[in-house]
């Protein structure tokens, strides 16, 4: 049976045998019978995701230039043998078929030792993963341009090259029945609150299901507020930010086989944060940040709150811009209602084909598309000028965020609104509204209000929400995250200008 804990045979022939019989015969399964003195070894590797040259250099051709006289060699001869040849720190001790399966499938060679139930692996991966390059979902202007891998040792290398202290704990677990993918725990001891760190190992050990293939699939499995679209689990590309976060108190998770590391907990505000914030004068980024809270209400709002005073509360427009909304509308046989809603899934079609399409042309269709159905949109008399007027604010404002997650969950708002705002007007976007905000502060991410430092409200973090104050009144970190080690800053002594 695949998977089991059945100890290796003494007979080498029994265990390839079974080996072969597990894995079907897998074609990329590579198996040397080799000898050192006397003792008769097997050598097992897939060469698909092992570097045959690392083997031939460091294994065979050292196998081969070596004379050992001892007739009766043991296991630990072979061990410490290997040990002191092949230059591998991950030199592993196996005892069952369960062991040899977890590193034969992770880019390990694999050595039987005839006459012993144990067998040794040595890591010889092959390199299969790209390089470190800029981050696509996160781009910035002035900042470092390194971006999180596929490789899990590239990602942990990335932070460690920023945080160079031990107290940086690295935790590893293995979840996946079938794929045992690595997860990386990563928090600063000095800083994090232990109940945090409990809280999200228990969730994890809790995890049991044969596959983790991304972030994404983890993200979604440790989420308690899974019923809320906003998401309380923030992923990111950007290794500065994860130590940003790590620095806070957080607590970052990185995946093998991802570019994505998850920050937990992640707050409301965090979203309307990025990293180049911390990079430039604090009085630019204010107002920046600003824009970025106006865009969101702007990008929800807009839509519904067109149709509420176009088709409800005309008594709230003055007279002259009514007027020359109802020239507009001449002829256009929808109502506000369903004119609106026909822009936004025009649009949302646009827009997906413009992030599935290949990026050569990919950005072209989607701006020509745009531009062409909109204008045979009005031509043909199927929406108003000021529709396309709207829907395109609204566009444009919903890409201040570079979450898709966010993003996403802006769109399902919006919808949503739209139905109150037709339903109900003014009154209808008020009402949703106050829901809306309820919603929001009733979200917890890993025990903290999702909604800090606005409800509860915290006045000395408000010097990092909406504003950003310079760094030397930043002196303390967050009191939800940082439980140790509060003083980020010591208080800096004004001397004169001269």
């Amino acid at each position: 049976m695949v998977g089991d804990y059945v100890e290796l045979y003494k007979n080498i022939d029994e265990c390839i045998k079974k080996i072969k019989e597990d894995s079907g015969e897998s074609v990329d399964l590579n198996i040397k019978e080799i000898y050192i003195s006397k003792k008769r070894l097997v050598s097992l590797y897939l060469e698909t995701i092992t570097s045959s040259e690392q083997i031939n250099n460091y294994v065979l051709k050292s196998i081969g230039k070596t004379i050992i006289d001892e007739e009766n060699l043991n296991f630990k001869d072979i061990y410490k043998y290997f040990y002191n040849t092949i230059p591998s720190g991950s030199l592993k001790e196996l005892n069952t078929f369960e062991d040899v399966y977890s590193f034969l499938y992770s880019g390990f060679e694999i050595i039987l030792v005839e006459g012993t139930k144990k067998g040794i692996a040595f890591e010889m991966r092959a390199s299969l993963d790209r390089g470190v390059s800029i981050p696509t979902s996160e781009a910035i202007v002035r900042g470092p341009k390194d971006g999180f891998t596929e490789n899990f040792n590239k990602n942990l290398g990335l932070i460690r090259r920023r945080i160079k202290t031990p107290r940086l704990f690295a935790k590893e677990k293995k979840i996946g029945r079938k794929t045992k993918t690595r997860v990386g725990i990563l928090y600063m001891d000095d800083i994090v609150d232990n109940s945090l760190v409990f809280e999200v190992n228990k969730r994890l050990d809790k995890i049991d299901i044969d596959a983790i293939i991304d972030s994404g699939y983890l993200r979604e499995l440790i989420e308690k507020d899974s019923k809320s679209n906003f998401p309380t689990i923030m992923s990111t590309e950007r290794p500065d930010r994860a130590c940003m976060a790590l620095l806070e108190g957080k607590i970052v998770i990185i995946l093998d086989n991802s570019p994505f590391a998850l920050i937990i907990p992640t707050f409301f505000v965090d979203y309307f944060h990025t990293p180049e914030d911390y990079y430039q004068k604090s009085s630019n980024i204010s107002f920046i940040r600003i824009i970025r809270f106006f865009a969101f209400l702007i990008s929800i709002l807009t839509p519904a709150f067109y149709v509420a005073i176009t088709t409800h509360n005309q008594s709230a427009i003055p007279s002259g811009f009514l007027l020359n909304f109802a020239s507009q509308r001449q002829g256009v046989p929808f109502p506000g209602f369903v004119e609106a809603l026909l822009m936004m899934i025009a649009f949302e079609i646009l827009k997906e084909s413009d992030t599935r399409s290949p990026s050569v042309g990919g950005s072209a269709i989607s701006i020509l598309g745009g531009i062409i159905i909109g204008d045979a949109a009005v031509s043909a008399g199927i929406v108003s000028p000021i529709m396309v007027i709207v829907i395109s604010i609204t566009a444009i404002s919903s890409l201040v965020f570079s979450s898709i997650d966010v993003v996403n969950a802006i769109r399902v708002w919006r919808i949503i609104f739209l139905f109150s705002a037709a339903t109900l007007g003014i009154y209808g976007i008020i009402i949703l509204g106050i829901f809306f905000i309820i919603k929001l502060c009733s979200i917890s991410s890993f025990g903290k209000p999702f909604t800090f430092p606005f409800a509860p409200f915290n006045l000395r973090e408000q010097k990092d929400a909406i504003i950003r104050m310079s760094k030397d009144k930043l002196w303390n970190r967050n009191p939800l995250t940082a439980k140790k080690n509060l003083t980020r800053l010591k208080k800096m002594e004004t001397g004169d200008n001269n």
